[in-house]
């Protein structure tokens, strides 16, 4: 166990945690963490996040809840930054939560999952990624997306064979989802005998691409796969068109958000990007489309299914333990199957799926259309 001391002292709390009401119970009796980003530059991200997880428990506790016990969420925003992610992560343990949904980004993920297992707090992540999170086998983290190692390949090989023989670029914006995105993305076209032409970064928050558009241009650019989130692809993207410079943008999941197409407008027709298979038409995903739309929301991603979907995975494994102890309910997890909205979820050793997918989306007319499967 870490000292409380030095878990308040290691670095300043800058986070708010705020509880979720509406969710039909005045008192919690089983309270969930959820670490997302309610501010920042993907809080259009976090805010499908929220509404994923605020509906999985408002569908458990309408059917009874978890051992006699109704559920409460409380969201604690990490705004997607490292520092605050540790913040939250602290208070969530301080404040004694069962369990924790989160956290979105990769680079929140990976510094608060430190404290998770020293202090044997379940986190189960709806969307980080980075192949980091759970390369130390923490025996109480998991996530129920799959692995930028695995994602990337799925780009790297598309753009091996699309673009063989063409000048191809990779960037990132130097965080851990992004770099290690690109990462992959770049060993896998360098695998494939496929040289890179130019390898760059940018920094996130980014509004002025018009001296890496020059760049771009200079290279004679055919493809650009990004590692990143959408505002700043959004507004590369724009702004290359109107340099007259259209090569095919490719990006991961990352881009699953309608607010890309809000960015970019037309010129983000044609633009690529991997994730995983879209719950959507799901039977059981019905429910979760219809509270979006009741809220004037646009209709959901996978970063609200995929959040609706590790709640459902720690309620399942709460009531299968018959306890809230988070060592009994990580072993839990490990050993058993969930039915969840994205489909049946198991955990290898290391706290990550065992049958990850990954499949190409397309943004058409203001919509990602599904392309391929991922092999």
């Amino acid at each position: 166990m870490r000292s409380s001391s030095k878990r308040l002292c290691a670095l300043p709390i800058v986070s708010v945690v705020a509880l979720l009401a509406g969710l039909g119970a005045a008192q919690a009796d089983i309270v969930i963490g959820l670490g997302t980003a309610t501010t920042g530059p993907v809080a259009a991200l976090g805010e499908q996040s929220v509404y994923g997880a605020k509906q999985a428990v408002a569908d458990i506790n309408a059917k009874g809840g978890v051992l006699g016990q109704k559920l409460v969420l409380k969201v604690g925003d990490d705004a997607c930054d490292p520092r605050q992610a540790v913040a939250v992560a602290n208070q969530f343990v301080r404040e004694g939560v069962a369990a924790v949904v989160g956290h979105l980004c990769s680079g929140a993920s990976i510094p608060a999952a430190e404290v998770y297992q020293e202090e044997g707090v379940v986190m189960v992540s709806p969307t980080a990624t980075n192949p980091l999170l759970t390369s130390k086998g923490f025996p109480t983290i998991f996530r129920v997306c799959g692995r930028d190692d695995q994602q990337g390949v799925v780009a790297g090989d598309y753009l091996a064979k699309t673009f063989k023989g063409k000048n191809i670029a990779v960037l990132d914006d130097k965080q851990a989802y992004g770099k290690g995105l690109a990462d992959v993305v770049a060993k896998t076209l360098e695998k494939a005998g496929v040289k890179v032409a130019y390898r760059g970064s940018v920094t996130a928050g980014e509004r002025d691409f018009s001296a890496l558009v020059t760049s771009l241009k200079d290279k004679a650019i055919d493809a650009v796969y990004y590692g990143g989130y959408h505002p700043e692809l959004g507004l590369m993207v724009r702004q290359a068109q109107e340099q007259g410079l259209k090569p095919q943008f490719i990006a991961g999941d990352g881009l699953n958000n309608q607010e890309y197409w809000s960015i970019t407008g037309p010129a983000g027709e044609g633009t690529l990007y991997t994730d995983s298979p879209s719950a959507a038409s799901d039977p059981k995903a019905q429910e979760l489309i219809a509270s979006f739309r009741k809220a004037g929301l646009p209709e959901p991603g996978n970063f609200a299914f995929y959040s609706y979907a590790a709640v459902q995975v720690i309620a399942e494994g709460l009531q299968k333990s018959g306890s809230v102890d988070g060592p009994k309910l990580a072993k839990t997890l490990h050993s058993g199957s969930y039915d969840t909205v994205v489909g049946p979820i198991e955990f290898d050793k290391k706290g990550d799926v065992t049958k990850p997918a990954y499949v190409m989306y397309v943004w058409h007319d203001g919509n990602p259309v599904m392309q391929q499967a991922a092999k």
